[in-house]
């Protein structure tokens, strides 16, 4: 498995990675892909950073999105981490997780944010996040839609 920055042909396989998931609704597609593509068009801003991982026959497998938080001193935002659900829980998301963290103490990062929905669907990835070192800090009830809470998960670096 190697994890290496975004290329221009991820985009489409991005799309269909995160289409074929099943957890994500159409506008949290939708945005998932602005961001990638914001990160194609403009990486000198450096807003946006995707990782990708790929296998040994080339393919894609995952990526994480992520991006400094504007005005604060040194927080980052994991936007997202996707795997293809034939490669869950063989470790590429905490590989994805773990190259982001490496990248985000390089540029001097102080703490690493993650947002996640409180619902079913996302039982896993709260798992996954409390299993990489993530707490919860904060939970805002009723965020997304009733009974829909956004979880905050929390990390120093």
């Amino acid at each position: 498995m190697v994890i290496r920055p975004l290329v221009p042909q991820d985009k489409d396989k991005i799309r269909l990675l995160i289409e074929l998931r099943g957890t994500f609704n159409k506008n949290e597609i939708q945005i998932a892909m602005e961001v990638v593509g914001e990160a194609l068009r403009y990486p000198e801003r450096e807003e946006y950073h995707v990782f990708c991982a790929v296998d040994r026959t080339g393919s894609l497998v995952g990526f994480t999105c992520f991006g400094p938080i504007p005005m604060t001193d040194n927080c980052y935002d994991v936007y997202w981490i996707v795997v293809d659900e034939k490669f869950s829980r063989k470790g590429i998301g905490g590989r994805l997780l773990e190259c982001m963290e490496e990248f985000v103490v390089r540029k001097k990062a102080r703490r690493i944010y993650v947002d996640t929905s409180s619902t079913a669907a996302y039982a896993a990835a709260r798992s996954f996040y409390e299993k990489c070192g993530y707490r919860v800090v904060c939970v805002l009830h009723d965020f997304y839609r009733k009974s829909d809470h956004k979880m905050i998960f929390m990390k120093e670096v």
